[in-house]
This record gives structure tokens, sequence and C-alpha cells, in this order.
């Protein structure tokens, strides 16, 4: 049961959020399915039920395989992502976890620059920002999972 359904959430609050959406969505740095594995990724992260669910149905609907979206969380075990999709995924953890040494994270950083620039990294990296914020609005609010239809924000 949501402590504040989604509905409830200030408009201004909500209107911030979407304004934040539409600028990611305008700079078509990576292709919008992979885009929502990435955001898969950080919802199983943060073990967010509501955003898990989104963002599965999102990616499969953006034409990403169920295969490659629910084997996200296994991305180094697995052959199904190219190199570029590896340093997206290492860098969405990263962003994510922040329990990576320093180290760590300038490699992750030096591997995702050899396929994009610093303002294209500065953009990812918010989207990833984005998406966790959004899971720290959902989880705490209690937005109830299997119940989000695409096309629905």
């Amino acid at each position: 049961m949501s402590r504040i359904p989604f509905e409830n959430i200030p408009a201004s609050l909500i209107s911030c959020m979407m304004q934040t959406e539409q600028y990611i969505k305008s700079l078509n740095i990576i292709d919008e399915s992979f885009m929502e594995v990435m955001r898969y990724r950080v919802s199983m992260i943060n073990q967010c039920a509501y955003c898990i669910d989104m963002h599965f149905k999102e990616a499969v609907a953006a034409g990403e395989s169920e295969l490659r979206v629910y084997s996200s969380s296994v991305w180094k075990e697995t052959t199904f992502y190219n190199d570029t999709e590896q340093a997206l995924l290492a860098w969405t953890e990263s962003v994510t976890l922040l329990n990576d040494t320093a180290a760590q994270r300038q490699q992750s950083f030096t591997n995702l620059n050899k396929y994009f620039t610093h303002d294209d990294i500065a953009n990812l990296t918010l989207s990833l920002v984005q998406i966790n914020s959004w899971v720290r609005l959902a989880k705490p609010f209690g937005f109830e999972a299997g119940t989000y239809q695409v096309a629905q924000r």
C-alpha cells in the first residue's frame, strides 16, 4: 500500500523531476532501450520493486530483449553486452553504489571515457542520479510493484 501515492506527490516536485527527464531524453547519447537497462540495474541495486517492474517493462517495450534486461545484474558473467555497454554498466554501479575505491572509480571513468566525451559522461551521470532520485521517492512512499503500464509517464 502506498504511503504517498504518486498522484499525491506535489505537482511542483513532479514538474521538476519531469523537466530533468525531458532534458535527459533530449540528449540521445545512448539508445533508449539500453538507458532502460541501466535504469533497471539501478533499480536492482536499490531493491526497488516498483522501479524494477517499471524499467523491465520499459526496456522490453523499447526493444531490449528480456534476457539482456534481467541478466544486467550479472553482466560481468555474460557475453550479451558489447564493450561500450559494459563500460556503461560499470559506471552505473560506480555511481549508484558509491562504495568502490578511488582507483576503481578512476578505472571505470577511464574505460567509459574511451567511448564518451566528458560532456556525455556528465549527462549520463545525471541520468543515473535521476533514476536514483526516483528510487528514493518510490521506496519510501511505497509505490506498488506490478501496477506500472508502459507509456504511463
